[in-house]
């Protein structure tokens, strides 16, 4: 994607050698919208902290991260008993998103049959082919749900050509929720570079406002109109007939067809499953837990630090950024980050392979 004229991508590697070795370059979303900041990543506690604190995010990028955590990792020590340590602790930085297994049960695969003085090497390669191969696995997903806006647009437009196509995404996933291009939002920079008239309802999606600071942020340095909006306005909207489609990303989809993604999901799905809206998931097949089959039962669900809902950051009519206490004082906060929507309110899951019903997914097997 394209900052200020410049290209980037959410992570990369530092081919040049540092005193300390290689590194990481992540950008900091921690301090969109306000400042964009680019931070170098020297050691697997590092990026575990990245992951953490959410300066890196979204499923497939925290993916990627773990990846390079593990990379990271051998510079220390390549040894057995020290990837499987690093293994671990990446594991546990964040529990709902399955990418972030995934890239580390990918790496220890590749790296444990090969001898330790090769695994360093190894690991850097295949952390970047892991980046890679999410980069086209989020295109083909743009091109499967470019065809079905536009058919969408055809179909339920063909009266009124002019009229823009309203779809209404909720929390980030677009480029910065991967290493490039996207999930949910992929089929709409997809659909806006082929001239198809899209506007984007923008859920704030609190309490951390990935959707009011990245999703916002983010549709406008491509230049895709669209509105920001509390999250309890998208089911009046609904209900006039201002919203064509729902487009989410996803944490975590079971082989049955569940959705776990951002709390918050689930009462978008329920309010467009009541008003006739399509519900759309957009996926990479390394999203998809081959091994569940229940969402509410299996998924862990991530519970964060009170903190975030507590503490709201913004800036200052000064134009400082300050974190602001919303809440009277000694109130308890529960704060679940994701939520499960169940398959039988999912129209259809949109991954590289195409758009299928949440009962067809296992045929991509």
């Amino acid at each position: 994607m394209i900052i200020n004229n410049e290209k980037f991508r959410t992570i990369w590697p530092n081919d040049a050698m540092a005193i300390d070795g290689r590194f990481v370059s992540i950008i900091d979303q921690t301090k969109l919208p306000h400042a964009f900041e680019i931070v170098e990543i020297y050691s697997v506690s590092q990026m575990i902290v990245a992951i953490k604190t959410m300066q890196v995010r979204g499923a497939p990028l925290i993916g990627a991260a773990a990846a390079y955590g593990v990379a990271l990792a051998m510079q220390d020590d390549c040894c057995d008993e020290h990837l499987h340590l690093a293994a671990t602790q990446l594991i546990q930085s964040r529990p709902t998103a399955v990418n972030l297994r995934w890239a580390v049960e990918r790496m220890k695969q590749l790296l444990l049959p090969i001898e330790v003085e090769l695994r360093l090497q190894a690991a850097w390669e295949e952390a970047a082919k892991i980046c890679e191969e999410d980069v086209l696995l989020n295109q083909a997903i743009g091109q499967h749900g470019l065809r079905l806006i536009q058919s969408l647009h055809a179909n339920h437009l063909s009266n009124h050509p002019a009229r823009q196509l309203n779809i209404l995404t909720h929390c980030n996933a677009g480029w910065l929720a991967t290493v490039d291009f996207g999930t949910a939002l992929a089929p709409i920079y997809a659909a806006h570079d082929a001239g198809v008239k899209v506007h984007v309802w923008v859920d704030e999606t609190r309490p951390r406002n990935q959707g009011a600071s990245l999703t916002a942020w983010e549709l406008a340095q491509h230049g895709v109109p669209h509105t920001v909006i509390s999250d309890n306005a998208g089911g009046h909207l609904m209900q006039h007939g201002q919203v064509d489609m729902v487009i989410v990303g996803a944490d975590r989809v079971t082989s049955t067809g569940d959705v776990c993604n951002k709390i918050g999901t689930y009462l978008k799905a329920l309010a467009a499953f009541d008003n006739h809206v399509p519900f759309y998931a957009a996926v990479p097949s390394p999203t998809i837990d081959w091994t569940m089959l229940n969402g509410l039962r299996e998924i862990e669900i991530e519970e964060r630090d009170g903190r975030e809902v507590t503490w709201i950051t913004g800036m200052l009519a000064t134009g400082e950024v300050a974190e602001v206490n919303i809440l009277p004082e000694n109130t308890r906060v529960a704060n679940p980050a994701f939520d499960v929507t169940p398959a039988r309110l999912v129209t259809g899951i949109i991954t590289e392979h195409g758009v299928f019903a949440p009962s067809q997914l296992k045929s991509i097997l």
